[in-house]
């Protein structure tokens, strides 16, 4: 067993068995808070577990720059290809439950096992901790807000208060804890209004409260009366540990980001519109059509990711990138706007966000990119697609006033195409020296957001009391 030398005395390293949920999203900000904590007290160390997709051909590839960090890749588990849609992601996850059991038996026997970190859609393996006599502690990939926004649902929900149909696409208005004004029913986020979907993320929200704490990927300032209305005694303590981003802005070590960073390298400053709308997200021809009508019409510099959307029939879940990108464009288009923009398929996004030259960020307004301009105070053109990237999209817009609106209240699902005369308009108020008062608050947020970070700062402090409390479940 291994141990580390504090003050003259040795002591034991605690272990903590991290289990994201698939998905790049999800990975790579857990896996950043593990780099975190190992670094940060020699007391930690962290068993990283990792899952693979059904279709997904190849390993998983991570590294750490600390020996205190090890990976395990699950066996990918089956699934039946008749489990309804809205429960097959979560069902996939759960089958991993013996994987998770064994690891987890096996690190307690040779180490200090000081809790599990879940994802938030990986609750059901607070069953798996509970037999070993391990705490657990939820890792909230989105915002506070946005928890805060489902605990409030799951209670009206359990009480059978809360009626999807009848809030759907309405105007109907339901105040929620954390945030100044009521939202309306077409804007709660996708994954409470579709009926199928419903009991799957309440099921997911009533076993977070059971957690010991719920880490939140967030900063104080960004959701200061969203964390206030969680930190009442009424939900797990809460430690608000975020931004954890990718900060780690290498040189384009391929062509394709060599490609895109000289492009941007040339465009002077803040004069880019950069469209890029997640990992997940894909759009189709007629949508395509109507942004490319919008760039031309706006004569906007713009650099547009663009990703082939998953083949119907297939079992590949994630958007990919197309062999030409001109085969996913309007004949012509590349060529009429070669002197003002740039189309790319996967986007190096902190690398862009970061550049100079951008100038606004036309997003999907999810948490993570969310986070990833307010560190480098890019101001957004909101244009949210599923989950609960509509919630966010009000937060920006109404109660940080940090953002302007393409659309707050859109979802994918229902096959709607924003016309090209909103995308313009957006993209020119993103754009405007009107915009000059939102620029200003974004640059605030900015550096409200570098400052928790630091030795001293609010997400700096929190994850200090994390540490403690993880320690203090060791003997």
């Amino acid at each position: 067993m291994e141990a580390v030398r504090i003050s003259n005395t040795l002591t034991e390293v605690a272990e903590l068995l991290f289990v994201p949920s698939p998905g790049a999203g999800h990975i790579f900000p857990m896996l950043e808070l593990a780099e975190q904590l190992v670094n940060r007290d020699p007391r930690l160390a962290v068993t990283f577990c990792l899952m693979k997709m059904p279709f997904q051909q190849t390993s998983h590839d991570f590294k750490s720059s600390s020996g205190r960090i090890r990976f395990v890749e699950l066996e990918p588990t089956t699934l039946d290809p008749d489990t309804p849609r809205s429960i097959r992601f979560t069902s996939f996850i759960d089958g991993h439950a013996p994987q998770i059991r064994d690891i987890a038996s096996k690190t307690a026997s040779s180490s200090r096992l000081a809790g599990f970190v879940l994802d938030m859609f990986c609750t059901s393996f607070i069953d798996v901790a509970n037999e070993l006599g391990a705490p657990s502690y939820v890792f909230y990939t989105c915002g506070a807000t946005c928890l805060g926004f489902m605990l409030h649902v799951q209670s009206l929900f359990d009480k059978g208060e809360f009626d999807p149909a009848e809030l759907k696409d309405s105007d109907a208005e339901l105040a929620i804890p954390g945030l100044r004004d009521p939202l309306q029913g077409k804007q709660l986020p996708s994954v409470v209004v579709e009926a199928d979907w419903l009991p799957t993320v309440m099921r997911h929200t009533r076993r977070t409260r059971e957690a010991k704490g719920i880490l939140v990927n967030t900063f104080h300032d960004f959701e200061s009366q969203a964390v206030a209305s969680l930190t009442t005694g009424q939900t797990p303590p809460l430690y608000t540990v975020g931004p954890i981003i990718d900060l780690k802005l290498k040189k384009g070590d391929t062509v394709g980001e060599k490609e895109i960073v000289d492009w941007l390298d040339q465009q002077p400053k803040s004069s880019v519109v950069f469209l890029c709308f997640g990992s997940l997200a894909s759009l189709d021809e007629e949508q395509v059509t109507e942004i490319a009508a919008a760039l031309e019409a706006s004569g906007q510099r713009f650099l547009w990711s663009l990703r082939k959307p998953p083949q119907k029939g297939k079992p590949e879940f994630y958007p990919s990138d197309y062999d030409d990108v001109k085969d996913g464009l309007p004949e012509g288009f590349m060529d009429r706007t070669a002197g003002l923009g740039k189309v790319i398929g996967w986007a190096p996004q902190t690398r862009v966000l970061a550049h100079p030259s951008m100038g606004g960020f036309v997003s999907h307004c999810g948490w993570n990119s969310t986070l990833e301009s307010t560190w480098f105070g890019v101001p957004v053109a909101t244009w949210p697609m599923q989950a609960e990237q509509q919630l966010n999209a009000v937060m920006l817009v109404k109660e940080l006033e940090m953002a302007v609106e393409i659309r707050m209240s859109y979802r994918k699902l229902s096959g709607e195409v924003v016309p090209a005369e909103e995308i313009e308009r957006g993209m020119r108020g993103l754009m405007a020296a009107e915009n000059e008062g939102r620029r200003i608050k974004v640059k605030e947020m900015s550096d409200k957001c570098r400052k928790a970070v630091e030795e001293d700062g609010s997400s700096y402090h929190s994850v200090g009391r994390f540490i403690e409390d993880v320690i203090s479940n060791t003997p």
